[in-house]
């Protein structure tokens, strides 16, 4: 196989990877807590003894973005959002979990969980209970939780190095590094974060990637045309 077909290849696979993932950050823009991601396009080149270097793309290194969605009004109590810097940890059976998806409820046990049913952790990395047939719950600014009156914890603010966080649904990190607290954050009531996917770039970008790829399969077919009018000649 020809050089430019090897690299034409590898061009287009990058794209087809960049492709799945701008289709995910649209079907997720109206998720909360979603954080929108993308690839990041790199060269390399192989070559060995007594060879001419071929010069290939790749796209596997996934950048996330961690820019603050927009904050959205709700009726629960029991809807959060961090304003600034900060994640939620939640307690996963594989461990602990950042996110930024803030709409929770109280499950059958009493236990503040998110959406998904994992218990939220306080600032001292416990869970928090909320007792049944509470009527008044609210939640300062620093975290503090009260309910009628009477304080019951903080809800927990935390960080880690962006480089140690690795997705693994739409809107939860696995942290193979140091999870920290979070200092100097705000968390509002009756508030939930929305994604942070501007879905009109998206789209934007999901059209440039077409036509990328189209290019990409109109050089193909010419470089195949190429090399069978070549063997064509050669056996006449």
């Amino acid at each position: 196989m020809e050089q430019s077909t090897y690299a034409a290849l590898s061009r287009q696979t990058g794209l087809l990877n960049e492709m799945r993932v701008v289709a995910n950050n649209i079907a997720n823009s109206a998720t909360d807590g979603f954080r929108q991601e993308g690839l990041i396009f790199s060269e390399f080149v192989q070559s060995g003894p007594d060879q001419s270097s071929v010069s290939m793309a790749g796209a596997r290194v996934r950048n996330t973005s961690f820019v603050q969605g927009a904050m959205t009004q709700t009726a629960s109590a029991l809807d959060m959002a961090i304003d600034g810097e900060g994640f939620f940890m939640v307690e996963t059976p594989q461990g602990p979990r950042l996110t930024r998806a803030g709409a929770m409820s109280v499950n059958a046990e009493g236990d503040l969980v998110t959406s998904a049913g994992f218990p939220v952790m306080g600032a001292g990395r416990e869970p928090i209970f909320i007792p049944e047939g509470a009527s008044a719950v609210r939640v300062a600014s620093d975290g503090s939780l009260s309910v009628d009156g009477n304080p019951l914890g903080q809800i927990g603010v935390f960080t880690a190095d962006p480089n140690d966080m690795h997705r693994e649904d739409g809107v939860m990190f696995r942290v193979e590094g140091e999870i920290e607290d979070q200092p100097d954050t705000q968390i509002l009531q009756f508030f939930v974060e929305g994604s942070n996917v501007n879905a009109v770039s998206e789209l934007a970008r999901m059209i440039e990637i077409q036509r990328a790829y189209e290019m990409g399969q109109n050089l193909l077919k010419a470089e195949d045309d190429r090399i069978r009018a070549a063997l064509n000649s050669l056996t006449k």
